[in-house]
């Protein structure tokens, strides 16, 4: 088979570990602030000081992550054994830290601050394994680019299953108990994930070996990545183009419960319709990169984005057509960068093999998920704050102006300068088009030179015949 090429039983297959993360993971991102401060009853500055303690940790777990997948060494390769050896401890923590226990309030913050590490902690074990994987199955920039729509378009579905089942599961399940409605609903959708990991597993293999193998130690493996100057500029690039969108996320429960006034059903629809979207987003990037260089249409849907995204304040909240149908066309816009963006991630990775003669995927990759849950948690702290400093009140029939604006904000305007930041920061990327057809270029042929040296020193000189 290609090296290049990729049957698209093998595309789906790799978007279906991405999806089995976000159904569980995308819980998070879409209700983790609302069920925190809703349902499990912790103020709102103390979710913010959560979700920021965490990536203190993540600090020293994702680099030792990464180190160890790429020392890995099993008949399934370095990275894809990780998908089976990890995916049911990822489900049962999932279940775990949406669970609330009848305990006293500072019980509950102590299991509160257990069970998140916990699930961080074996995301990291899957998700750093698995986006390395991403760069390991096909060297070709094209098929980077559609392998990652596809992954896109099935984190879309898993997605869009989650956000159209999850709040009626949990009312269904629970009834007026909501904590335990929460619980039952998240143990399927646990389940559902862990079922798509094995698929991933199944289907994927793992082609790409680097140009020249290394033995180095740990410590000199941290020093060279950090001679990749893009790796560098894509960490800061991962950092900003996951704030906008989470923190649009995070508030959009208490933008349509609080600011549109609308029910829980309508919630439901509503955050449905925006996943599609992005699925369409997904779809939308291989066609407009096939034409244009992935930078540059990464640099002008953000430019798009902050306009749109900040116009959106001045829209009347309670036209709820016109509301629906701007949120669907934002949502489309917001996907688009994101199968680019980790694309980008493994050209970075073979930009940094070309300059470097080392291949250092895991630790490379490893990089990235800390910045992107660093931004997660950045944007999350930031929603429980920003709440907490407008005065936000989880038990109020009616919330006052002030929090009002505020949620608009925050679903607004705060992540609308967060897209013209990450414009800026694309701008300083140089792993263009032109650049990584030289650089597969010369990858390839350092290959070749490499198995011809290797294959020559195992071939018997005529002295040696002689002598034997």
């Amino acid at each position: 088979m290609d090296n290049n090429k990729l049957s698209v039983k093998e595309k789906i297959g790799y978007g279906m570990g991405d999806a089995g993360c976000n159904i569980i993971f995308g819980a998070i991102m879409l209700f983790v602030n609302y069920f925190y401060t809703d349902i499990f009853g912790l103020a709102p500055a103390l979710v913010g000081v959560l979700l920021l303690s965490i990536r203190v940790i993540d600090a020293v777990t994702d680099p030792l992550m990464g180190a160890l997948a790429d020392r890995t060494q099993s008949k399934y390769g370095r990275f894809r054994p990780w998908l089976l050896w990890i995916a049911l401890p990822y489900a049962v923590f999932s279940v775990l830290m949406f669970t609330t226990p009848d305990w006293t309030y500072n019980s509950k913050v102590i299991y509160a601050f257990i069970t998140y590490f916990l699930l961080s902690l074996t995301y990291t074990a899957i998700n750093i394994p698995y986006c390395s994987l991403g760069g390991v199955i096909t060297n070709d920039p094209k098929e980077r680019v559609a392998c990652q729509s596809y992954r896109f378009v099935m984190v879309g579905i898993a997605t869009l299953l989650l956000s159209l089942t999850l709040l009626p599961m949990a009312e269904w399940f629970g009834g007026a108990d909501k904590a335990k409605g929460y619980q039952m609903a998240m143990t399927v959708l646990a389940l559902i994930g862990m079922c798509m990991f094995l698929f991933c597993f199944s289907t994927v293999r793992e082609r790409i070996h680097p140009a020249v193998p290394t033995n180095d130690d740990l410590k000199k493996d941290f020093k060279d990545v950090w001679k990749n100057d893009q790796w560098v500029r894509i960490l800061l690039l991962t950092l900003c183009n996951v704030c906008p969108g989470f923190i649009r996320m995070a508030a959009t429960m208490y933008y349509v419960t609080w600011v549109m006034g609308e029910s829980t059903h309508f919630a439901t629809l509503f955050i449905s319709l925006g996943v599609v979207g992005m699925m369409f987003g997904s779809m939308l990037a291989k066609v407009l990169t096939d034409r244009w260089c992935k930078l540059k249409v990464f640099f002008w849907t953000n430019i798009v984005l902050a306009i749109f995204s900040c116009a959106f304040y001045f829209f009347d909240p309670h036209a709820t057509t016109l509301i629906v149908v701007l949120y669907f066309l934002l949502n489309i816009l917001h996907q688009i960068p994101s199968p680019l963006h980790w694309s980008l991630m493994a050209d970075v990775d073979d930009y940094g093999e070309w300059k470097t003669g080392k291949r250092i995927t895991g630790i490379s990759f490893s990089g990235n998920l800390f910045f992107l849950k660093v931004g997660l948690a950045i944007a999350g702290a930031m929603v429980g704050f920003l709440l907490s400093w407008y005065g936000y009140d989880a038990g109020a029939k009616q919330q006052s102006d002030t929090a009002i604006n505020g949620i608009m904000l925050l679903f607004t305007v705060i992540p609308g300068v967060g897209y013209l930041i990450t414009a800026g920061v694309v701008r300083l990327l140089k792993v263009d088009r032109e650049t990584m057809r030289r650089i597969q270029d010369d990858l390839e042929k350092r290959r070749i030179n490499y198995h011809e040296l290797t294959e020559r020193q195992h071939v018997p000189s005529g002295d040696n015949v002689r002598k034997a």
